[in-house]
């Protein structure tokens, strides 16, 4: 079976809305567009995480398709990032699209957890999701996705579309990498290892009789 890998910018608070600029997503009034620009630098390997979408099939929500498909296709011809993006197989999921100018854009037809299962048991290159906010967070509680890339920007956004939301399947992960940028974007890779796994250190869990009791001491009241 091929692995789903999801590759994305996300601030310190969880926003994924909009990084590459102003009139990328600006729903919800969200102002802060192009909020991961400044951090850009030559230290950054994005076909290591996948942005470019090398060796891979795309998955693509409607929203990420639109903005690609407005934007690539038109760039110069020995841009190796274009060059890629172009030529890869690119899945889209959407109810309102019907027709495609994309290269190699194909229809996720009918329930979209259930295509991208069957996308990932049928052989070839690994699938890729870049950006797509509400198709990560569908396939997050359906246990899709086999790794994640996450490049965290260091801003405070305060409000937008988050990578998680309430609905968010609780999950621990595992880090398999990571490396910090010369402009101190943390780039990690994670995958999902199993349910969260909760404790309790000692103390954390006595009774309110005990907690005032201990407090009764440290105040000196006994």
């Amino acid at each position: 079976m091929r692995k789903l890998i999801v590759s994305t910018f996300a601030s310190l608070d969880g926003i994924m809305q909009a990084p590459g600029g102003p009139e990328e997503d600006p729903t919800g009034g969200f102002t802060l567009g192009g909020w991961m620009f400044a951090y850009a630098d030559d230290s950054m390997d994005i076909s290591a995480a996948g942005f470019d979408g090398k060796d891979r099939e795309l998955v693509l929500g409607r929203r990420t398709y639109q903005i690609f498909e407005a934007y690539w296709p038109y760039q110069a011809d020995d841009n190796p990032v274009a060059q890629t993006l172009n030529a890869a197989k690119k899945h889209v999921a959407s109810r309102s699209l019907t027709a495609f100018q994309w290269n190699n854009s194909i229809l996720l037809e009918g329930d979209v957890v259930a295509a991208i299962a069957t996308l990932k048991s049928r052989s070839g290159p690994d699938l890729q999701v870049i950006g797509s906010g509400n198709l990560i967070q569908t396939l997050q509680a359906a246990s899709l996705i086999d790794e994640y890339n996450l490049w965290t920007i260091p801003v405070v956004l305060g409000r937008g579309k988050r990578l998680f939301d309430e609905a968010a399947r609780p999950t621990s992960m595992r880090l398999l990498r990571s490396e910090v940028s010369n402009t101190g974007v943390v780039m990690s890779s994670y995958v999902p290892d199993g349910d969260v796994r909760p404790g309790s250190f000692p103390g954390a869990d006595a009774s309110d009789k005990e907690l005032a009791r201990r407090k009764m001491m440290a105040n000196g009241s006994w």
